[in-house]
């Protein structure tokens, strides 16, 4: 049962999933770095300075100035962090797209490209006639 499972655990596609998962840990934390660190003061600047992360509307309570204070307090909808996601979202989509279309050009480009060891029948044929010919004629 040992060697059962240790060659479950170590075939090819298991280690390719754990290396496709840590990698992605690992990008989850760049695009964030990217979204709240690149975009969002962008995206702030241009709308005037608004802080998406701490939007939201408070439904209970009195109204309170910060998001935490307003969970608090009672029912609040907290919209920013929805924005802030769903451009997580967007671009994690986008490279994601352009990985992907990227590895099907280049499937693309080795499929078009001929194999140089093998020989088409029609070729091989002429091959063989010219190589007869030259026989004869010694």
């Amino acid at each position: 049962m040992l060697k059962e499972f240790k060659e479950f655990a170590l075939k090819g596609n298991m280690v390719d999933l754990a290396i496709g998962v840590i990698i992605g840990g690992a990008f989850g934390g760049l695009v964030n770095s990217i979204v709240n660190d690149l975009l969002m003061p962008v995206i702030g600047f241009i709308t005037g300075g608004i802080d998406f992360s701490n939007k939201f509307i408070q439904f209970s309570g009195d109204p309170k100035s910060t998001l935490t204070a307003a969970r608090e307090a009672g029912a609040t909808l907290a919209y920013g962090n929805f924005i802030t996601l769903l451009i997580n979202f967007l671009i994690i989509a986008w490279v994601l797209f352009l990985v992907v279309k990227a590895l099907n050009s280049l499937k693309r480009k080795q499929e078009k490209a001929p194999d140089p060891k093998i020989i088409p029948r029609d070729e091989q044929l002429l091959t063989e006639i010219r190589d007869l010919l030259a026989r004869k004629k010694r």
